[in-house]
């Protein structure tokens, strides 16, 4: 029996995110080291803040600062309120449930820094995006712009053993139906921070690998990653593929991911520093 059928909403991305977020904190944690920031800001905007993996890296390493956290995702709103209780933080977290591809802009105050992480790529009109936090941030603010070359991989290239080269044959599928809907995914956004206004401060990539062995909830990412892939690709996928595919999810079967010991997670992330000059 197959126990492996398939989850897709907003609940299940939460659960990726959530584990997303727990796997790579210490990438994250770096690249909030990074910022090019003199002082430490008081009020920071979470763009698309999902369930919050920006948001609680941003509160610990800028203990007086309180945060804006905007999605338009009322479950991943209310995962983050729950956790902002878990961690004692609520007072200095407000969740703001809006569309940043709506008309109706949300009023977000004066932020000295903005953080958007793989949010951009999903705006109809980034670039519009971009000016409207140009026109909400302090004169002197920092926007930060984190953005990911694709989902991670987490299968080695000749796995599994039936069907070797199964995950990029389905992240080949997947980046032909997103690189229609997301065209932005992926971009150069120096020169469209520039088109926007912002100064460009600093670019830095982040090459991460996370080996499963060192970290048991990489199975698990693994697991709700190809869960979400096989929603997107299912249709796609010749029927061997899709039969090796849900082997992989089967998690009562003997070739389920979370029985492997190969795993790790690879992935790519850049993040720009921009800042407002005037």
């Amino acid at each position: 029996m197959n126990h492996a059928h398939h989850h897709d909403g907003a609940g299940d991305l939460a659960e990726v995110l959530d584990l997303d977020a727990e796997v790579l904190a210490d990438h994250t944690a770096s690249i909030t080291a990074w910022l090019p920031l003199e002082a430490g800001p008081r009020h920071i905007v979470d763009l698309g803040c999902g369930t919050g993996a920006g948001t609680f890296a941003l509160l610990d390493r800028f203990p007086e600062a309180r945060v804006s956290a905007v999605d338009s995702s009322a479950v991943h709103l209310q995962r983050l309120r729950e956790k902002a209780c878990a961690h004692g933080v609520e007072d200095r977290v407000r969740a703001v449930q809006a569309d940043l591809d709506g008309d109706d802009w949300p009023d977000l105050g004066t932020p000295d820094l903005v953080w958007a992480s793989a949010s951009l790529h999903h705006m109809a009109d980034p670039v519009r995006t971009l000016r409207r936090v140009h026109g909400a941030m302090a004169p002197g603010g920092l926007l930060a712009v984190v953005e990911m070359a694709g989902f991670p991989r987490f299968l080695p290239a000749d796995a599994p053993a039936d069907r070797p080269g199964l995950e990029e044959r389905c992240h080949a599928a997947g980046d032909a139906a997103h690189n229609a809907r997301l065209p932005h995914r992926g971009a150069d956004w120096g020169p469209l921070l520039t088109a926007a206004g912002f100064t460009v401060e600093g670019e830095r990539t982040l090459d991460i690998r996370v080996e499963g062995s060192r970290d048991e909830a990489v199975g698990r990412y693994a697991l709700g990653g190809l869960r979400r892939l096989r929603s997107a690709v299912a249709d796609a996928l010749a029927p061997d593929d899709l039969a090796a595919l849900d082997r992989l999810l089967d998690t009562a079967g003997p070739q389920s991911v979370l029985h492997r010991d190969d795993l790790a997670v690879r992935t790519e992330r850049t993040v720009w520093a921009a800042r407002r000059t005037s």
